[in-house]
């Protein structure tokens, strides 16, 4: 009689993706990275309301406009970077190997402590000379260097929690960091009702309520890391930068990395563009910032799947899953944003009321709204391509291509389009003009020169 051979089962939210329905197994993975960056992005958006409707429009303009950029300039460049984190740990699952999974954890979580401090320094005390250098309007000042420096105290936390959600991300764990993430949301919201709205502290009680809440996410994903039996376990006394691990992790999380400072520096310049068409614009175009997120957390939750679904897969050498998953992914992806556009564009402002009653920034609001929100398709390719590639570790080209297709472009219009006609149009027209021309060369390069699209690959 044969032995019943025990096999280890994988702790409850771990999912591996190389076998069963495709296109369940996305929705299965998608749905918790929504929800989670839906309440991710719901720290600034509370922050923007309570402040919005209880300290002025100076304060939300302060809150959520050209803070929010250098805040992305920053913090993006890091998320970025730790997406080669979660590649290589996704590849390495994949393919059972559990040493490499250990030193690429390990690695990971030390390089979150070491860009948190960096990164902190750099912005309490660069931000304001960056929000002067933009032109940010001399009324919402005051507001916006609180603000920043408030919330650059939590830079730590908050890139532990990323790094760790990254890598529950990587085997297939896209539901405990959702639950860690609804928590710091619930905490932020109790917070900022007491801080702003209770003691009156304004801007700095918003801040100080999104970095306490963050730093209540961060320590239940270490929690979860440290007491795991699984082979990501993180061991406190292993936490150390591994030399080769870094630079493969940096290889392919460097394009990434600069893919978004890329973006958010086109959009410093976009910023400051709007900046100096006054208060009401500014104010308009962070309340709209908002609504926008809602396309931002769907098309950002879909190219997350996408990258670990092809991470994955790859890892194990099953290409033919790889290529299927990437069609369906571009498709689910694509019906969502023409629907989402639908909603928005039909029903936007009664969005616009929850941030601000103020009549010329809601006509603002509104304007950029139904110019913007019918595009939202022209950019689902670029998504869902470059989250592919990733997933194979091709990073460079697509950040190539972005670099040319989306920053360059959107400088060269903004720099030669809005001085003459400089109204918020102009501006954001650079938006669908560039999604559209980086569409055409993502085409190009994948269909004719990727591995993933090349037949007989």
């Amino acid at each position: 009689m044969k032995e019943k051979i025990q096999k280890k089962r994988p702790e409850t939210g771990s999912l591996q993706i190389t076998e069963g329905v495709i296109w369940k197994q996305l929705l299965l993975f998608f749905f918790p990275i929504l929800f989670g960056t839906f309440f991710q992005q719901l720290y600034n958006t509370v922050d923007a309301i309570v402040v919005g409707q209880f300290v002025g429009k100076e304060a939300l303009a302060a809150v959520g406009g050209p803070t929010g950029t250098l805040i992305n300039l920053l913090v993006g460049f890091f998320v970025g970077l730790s997406s080669g984190a979660t590649v290589i740990i996704s590849q390495f699952y994949g393919a059972k190997r559990e040493d490499k999974v250990g030193y690429a954890v390990h690695t990971s979580v030390a390089f979150s402590l070491v860009c948190g401090l960096g990164i902190m320094v750099v912005g309490i005390f660069g931000a304001p000379l960056a929000l002067a250098a933009m032109g940010t309007p001399k009324d919402i000042m005051e507001y916006a260097v609180l603000y920043i420096r408030i919330y650059f105290l939590g830079t730590i936390p908050n890139l532990i929690y990323n790094m760790g959600s990254g890598i529950l991300r990587a085997v297939g764990d896209s539901k405990r960091p959702l639950l860690f993430l609804i928590t710091g949301c619930v905490t932020n919201i109790v917070l900022d009702v007491v801080l702003v709205v209770g003691l009156r502290m304004g801007v700095a009680g918003a801040a100080l309520a999104t970095i306490l809440s963050q730093t209540a996410s961060a320590a239940f994903v270490t929690a979860i890391l440290t007491r795991t039996k699984e082979m990501y376990q993180v061991k406190i006394a292993m936490i150390r930068l591994d030399g080769r691990m870094l630079m493969r992790i940096i290889r392919i999380g460097l394009p990434a990395g600069l893919q978004s400072v890329m973006y958010s520096l086109s959009n410093v310049i976009i910023q400051s563009s709007v900046n100096s068409l006054g208060t009401d614009t500014v104010a308009a175009w962070t309340a709209y910032g908002k609504i926008d997120s809602v396309f931002w957390m769907i098309i950002n939750a879909f190219g997350i799947s996408i990258t670990t679904f092809v991470g994955q897969n790859y890892g194990a050498g099953k290409m033919d899953r790889v290529k299927k998953g990437i069609r369906q992914c571009m498709a689910m992806t694509f019906v969502s944003a023409v629907g989402l556009s639908f909603v928005l564009y039909h029903f936007g402002a009664y969005i616009f009321e929850i941030f601000t009653t103020d009549a010329a920034v809601l006509a603002k609001g509104m304007e950029i709204l139904h110019f913007l929100v019918p595009v939202f398709f022209t950019y689902v390719t670029i998504e869902i391509y470059s989250g592919a590639l990733r997933g194979i570790g091709d990073s460079w080209i697509p950040m190539i291509l972005t670099m040319v297709g989306v920053c360059a472009l959107r400088v060269v219009w903004i720099m030669a389009a809005v001085p003459l006609r400089r109204t918020i149009t102009t501006v954001v027209f650079s938006y669908p003009l560039t999604w559209s021309v980086t569409t055409v060369l993502f085409l190009v390069y994948f269909h004719g020169f990727s591995r993933l699209g090349r037949r007989g690959r």
